[in-house]
């Protein structure tokens, strides 16, 4: 096995383009809200005397006021009630107790109740998503988004997608999702995705005459997020017909797959499929009547796995794999080692763009997010250990140090362990802190890194999580025993309970943290997405012979191009070499700038 550097079979072209910024309309407070009030009075209980009532001691008498201590001026500030309204002339009265000592009586405060208070609180929303029940409330959601108020949470409606007949404005029925018609909302969010995706819409823009991609059938299996979908919608603009099934059984947005489908994508896939469902999706994908992939975009190697497994006769037509995960790319390399690698194969993981920028960037940012969301938890003194150091492992502690977190890191490899101790992180083995952290965090890419052994130990209430693709790195098997009690607290959060009533937050069944919970920031998706799509092009576009058999890294030409087409997002301007430069350090004034073996 070798590993290979692609030479780059198009051209590539500078690119810049505007972006626009989009803004969210002010929020402000609803009607009917009330910002404070005094407690009314005990009234109605029956043997109970309009003194005690009061508060008073036995024998006091209620008496009108003296005029001496009324108050001529109607304009007095004591005059007015604590809402600034007039007392209408009603005179004051005032108190007089046996001792003689004259008090003023206690005003009565009216409350207010609206004639459908009672009935409509009274009332229990069944089956009904966390955001549908916030809009329903809200009187300020009654504008054009409200009929997608339940958009990824549980709705109404819980039949599978799989025994619905659903078609869209087109007549086409070939997609499965969870809803259609949440397909103007998903639109939406394509929309704003858009603006902070300038490398994609101009390779959109520029390439949509060439079709570089024309007579290209690919079936995907990534994320289906908004994102996604301008990846997707970018690779139909450059000719592509596109099949697209989700690798993650919880990171759909049900609304974009809508969006999707309503365009006449065929899209398989709905938040919260089954073990069942996701193969089931992936094979309607590849399982077709008249059509069959030549290309492959892969997220984590489960459709590779499946076409090799099921079809592998698939492969004499399929003209090469691109894949973006440590996971798919280490079965990748697992299958060329064994020689059974029947196609060339781009590994995106390992360019400089995927990781450097979606590794390192996106963790350090969506970390934070995803535990928000889950655990609305403050991060400052809390203690953390952080399993595995490498791109991932970087963002996630930095993100937790700059929190106020006490960080401890768990490696296996000396160089990554030392760069931990040299930005000031505590090297540990798990067995050593396990008792005593807050919360856990697996990102390693490798299994049973959390053991049941170690979840045994864990203290009460410690928070256990996965940032690496796949669900194989926390031992979430070894917790479905019938000692211990799972209980569902909120969408993705589960308490697991030991019988001595200590418990562990688990989050996403261990799947990945931040697409399973939050999002991930649409600018380094953009950066990602654009190294895929001209992966893409490129090995479709390979005269014969160029690529084997075999596992191939990213030219660094392509990354270098990748950078420069999201620079003016930034309006950041490059030093250019002179001739004598260049001549210098004997490189081309166009680059690349670096060798393959440079490490960023």
């Amino acid at each position: 096995m070798s590993v290979q550097v692609a030479a780059p079979a198009v051209e590539l072209k500078e690119l810049s383009g505007p972006m626009d910024k989009a803004a969210g309309p002010p929020c402000g407070p609803g009607p009917g809200v009330s910002c404070g009030g005094e407690r009314p009075p005990l009234s109605g209980c029956p043997g109970l005397s309009a003194a005690a009532a009061a508060g008073l001691p036995p024998g006091a008498a209620k008496v009108p006021q003296a005029s001496a201590m009324k108050r001529s001026d109607p304009h007095h500030p004591q005059h007015r009630h604590r809402d600034g309204g007039d007392s209408g002339g009603a005179a004051a009265e005032a108190l007089v107790s046996p001792d003689g000592t004259v008090t003023e009586a206690p005003r009565t405060v009216k409350k207010i109740q609206f004639a459908d208070q009672k009935q409509e609180f009274n009332k229990r929303p069944t089956k009904i998503g966390r955001r549908s029940l916030s809009r329903s409330i809200s009187q300020s959601s009654t504008d054009s988004y409200s009929s997608a108020a339940s958009y990824t949470d549980s709705s109404d409606d819980e039949t599978s997608p799989r025994d619905k007949q659903q078609k869209n404005s087109k007549g086409s029925s070939d997609f499965c999702v969870k809803n259609i018609k949440q397909a103007e909302f998903g639109r939406r969010e394509i929309e704003i995705a858009e603006q902070e995706m300038p490398a994609l819409m101009a390779l959109r823009k520029r390439a949509q005459g060439e079709k570089p991609l024309a007579g290209a059938k690919i079936v995907g299996c990534t994320h289906i997020t908004a994102q996604t979908a301008v990846l997707m919608e970018t690779l139909g603009a450059l000719g592509a017909q596109c099949r697209w099934a989700a690798c993650n059984i919880y990171s759909t947005l049900n609304e974009v797959a809508a969006a999707l489908a309503e365009s006449g994508f065929p899209v398989f896939a709905w938040k919260g499929e089954s073990e069942d469902d996701f193969w089931w999706c992936i094979d309607r994908c590849v399982n077709v009547e008249g059509w069959q992939p030549n290309m492959i975009l892969d997220d984590g190697g489960d459709l590779t796995h499946w076409i090799y497994k099921k079809y592998p006769n698939m492969f004499k037509k399929i003209k090469g794999i691109v894949e973006e995960s440590v996971t798919g790319v280490h079965r990748l390399y697992q299958l060329s080692k064994a020689g059974k690698l029947c196609v060339p194969a781009m590994n995106v993981n390992d360019s400089v763009t995927k990781q450097k920028f979606d590794n390192l960037y996106c963790c350090r940012e969506s970390i934070l997010d995803g535990l928000k969301r889950t655990t609305d938890m403050m991060f400052g003194g809390k203690q953390v250990v952080v399993c595995g150091y490498g791109e991932v492992g970087k963002g996630c502690c930095a993100a937790l140090k700059a929190m106020g977190s006490i960080v401890y890191v768990t490696e296996i490899d000396p160089i990554c362990a030392l760069q931990a101790c040299m930005d000031g992180f505590r090297l540990v083995k798990l067995n050593e802190v396990i008792r005593q952290v807050d919360i856990v965090i697996t990102c390693t890419g490798n299994k049973n890194v959390v053991t049941r052994e170690h979840l045994d130990r864990m203290k009460n209430s410690c928070i256990v999580c996965n940032m690496g693709h796949s669900n194989t790195e926390i031992d979430v098997a070894s917790l479905r025993t019938p000692e211990l009690t799972w209980e569902r607290v909120r969408s993705q959060v589960d308490h697991v309970i030991w019988p001595d009533g200590k418990r562990i937050v688990l989050l996403a069944e261990g799947r990945l943290l931040n697409l399973s919970c939050s999002t991930v920031p649409t600018f380094v998706l953009s950066i990602t997405a654009t190294t895929q799509a001209l992966a893409l092009i490129e090995l479709y576009n390979a005269p014969e012979g160029r690529y084997k058999q075999d596992v191939y890294l990213l030219p660094k030409k392509m990354d270098e191009y990748v950078a420069s087409l999201h620079l003016p997002t930034f309006d950041a301007h490059l030093t250019e070499l002179t001739d004598e430069q260049a001549k210098y350090l004997g490189l081309n004034k166009n680059g690349p700038f670096k060798p393959n073996y440079y490490r960023y």
